[in-house]
């Protein structure tokens, strides 16, 4: 367990977590993680609020590792403010938890467990040096608690799907993006200089839930562009960048086929990066959150687009008379 000053360094012991998860082989790891995105996103059984980053990765694998049927977690305080009690010799997952915090003193600083120093304003508009100090808290699931109130057991039910299949759901994910997406190419890709996406016709992919994976992982990519979420990575990343941004649409796009229920399917004709993304983690033991976090916000950006579905009984020939 990764240790600083004599306290847990709790970035480190999650960054090695999810290196042992990607040193699986990308058929492991994908595999694992679409299961458990059938789940829906992991999500707090108090507030109903879900978590984001890398707690979802860390939450996923430990729900398939175990068998958990729903991705509802408490905290212990949590399930103990309920009436209910986690049942002795249970394990809980570390998660992560990130505060700014502001350095009344340059001195006080330790680098090796606060990082992501930058200005931040105080009350009198000066500017001070801040931190994103890391905090660990842990998450126990549904499974692993007895004498749940009725209130917290409703959450565990399957997440919505789309009223005609995830197809439709990903179609309404893509559609309300708007983005140019043009067929005939020999290969999947997103064109920044262009801000189009390019894909093989149809008919290439092996079903069209393949389809509609690819093109969300490509959606993820469009995302980035200056115009939208503006992601850029070559000042920190360097030769790596480039992969490091691949890592952010795998993520990306195994978010919303969670929200899709494209369980089964692939994203196909994508390159390997497995050794790149490995090789970026174990130098910077920030970067799989940096990767998340960003992840997150494109799922949350292509997910408020979201086409409505239309109500139950009233096809396109009935909106039209």
């Amino acid at each position: 367990m990764g240790r600083s000053g004599g306290r847990m360094d709790v970035r480190q012991v999650i960054t090695d977590r999810i290196i042992a998860m990607l040193e699986q082989g990308g058929n492991v790891f994908r595999e694992r993680w679409t299961r458990a995105a059938s789940r829906g996103m992991p999500r707090n059984g108090r507030t109903g609020a879900p978590y984001h980053g890398a707690n979802v990765l860390l939450l996923w694998d430990a729900a398939i590792e175990h068998g958990y049927a729903s991705n509802v977690w408490l905290t212990y305080k949590q399930a103990e403010g309920l009436g209910a009690q986690v049942r002795k010799g249970e394990r809980a997952v570390l998660c992560a938890h990130f505060e700014r915090k502001v350095l009344k003193d340059e001195r006080s600083h330790d680098a090796t467990s606060h990082d992501d120093a930058g200005p931040a304003r105080s009350d009198d508009g000066q500017a001070r040096s801040s931190f994103l100090l890391c905090m660990p808290f842990w998450l126990f699931n549904v499974a692993q608690i007895d004498g749940l109130p009725g209130t917290v057991v409703d959450l565990c039910v399957d997440p919505p799907v789309a009223p005609n299949g995830p197809v439709e759901g990903a179609v309404r994910l893509l559609g309300g993006c708007n983005a140019t997406i043009r067929y005939g190419f020999e290969r999947a890709m997103y064109l920044p200089a262009l801000d189009e996406i390019r894909l093989p016709w149809p008919r290439r992919f092996t079903s069209p839930e393949a389809l509609c994976a690819t093109a969300l992982h490509e959606a993820v990519h469009w995302t980035g562009h200056g115009s939208r979420l503006n992601r850029e990575f070559g000042r920190r990343f360097g030769d790596d960048a480039y992969a490091f941004e691949e890592l952010v649409a795998e993520l990306g796009s195994a978010f919303l086929m969670g929200h899709c229920g494209l369980i089964s399917a692939t994203v196909e004709g994508h390159a390997a990066y497995l050794d790149c993304w490995l090789k970026v983690l174990r130098g910077d033991r920030n970067a799989i959150f940096t990767a998340a976090r960003h992840a997150g916000e494109a799922f949350e950006f292509i997910l408020a687009r979201s086409m409505p579905a239309l109500e139950a009984g009233n096809d396109v020939a009935e909106q039209a008379k």
